[in-house]
């Protein structure tokens, strides 16, 4: 019954499925390191010079004061003094990173999508021609036409209409 089991788990973690998930999760947490960088390091700081030089991580609310009284110079200190903070400004940090993420997904989705549109379809095979003798469609597969009754010659020998 074990063997069974771990038999059915094996093929399951090997389907290519499974493969391509577990390949696109640790894609996603790479990339997601990278989006956490460019909001806390590219722009915070260009956000922070245009609205006065402030920094979003420092935006909080003091809901309870800790052991040494504030005001604080910045979460950090608020949270070392032990004061409970309502951390918003790291809240909108996440905000513009969900955004940045969801815009470069946005992007390989399209481009994706663009590339499945000009891919060529494969013409159809033809279904019908045109009788040698009255030019009127029938199925490609006759012998006789159903319009003036010729024979007509077999697929092989036929002319394409």
């Amino acid at each position: 019954m074990a063997s069974k089991f771990l038999k059915e788990f094996r093929e399951f973690a090997v389907k290519g499925n499974v493969v391509d998930m577990a390949v696109g999760i640790i894609i996603g947490g790479a990339f997601t390191l990278i989006v956490q960088s460019l909001v806390k390091n590219i722009f915070n700081p260009v956000l922070g010079l245009l609205i006065g030089g402030v920094d979003f991580a420092n935006f909080y609310v003091v809901l309870k004061e800790g052991g040494a009284p504030g005001p604080y110079a910045s979460l950090g200190a608020a949270q070392e003094a032990g004061a409970v903070t309502l951390d918003y400004g790291l809240f909108l940090n996440a905000v513009i990173s969900f955004i940045i993420v969801a815009f470069v997904v946005f992007l390989l989705v399209r481009s994706i999508n663009r590339m499945k549109r000009e891919e060529a379809v494969a013409p159809k095979a033809p279904t019908d021609k045109a009788c040698p003798h009255c030019f009127m469609t029938i199925p490609i597969k006759a012998t006789k036409c159903g319009h003036c009754t010729a024979d007509l010659p077999l697929a092989e020998e036929s002319p394409t209409a």
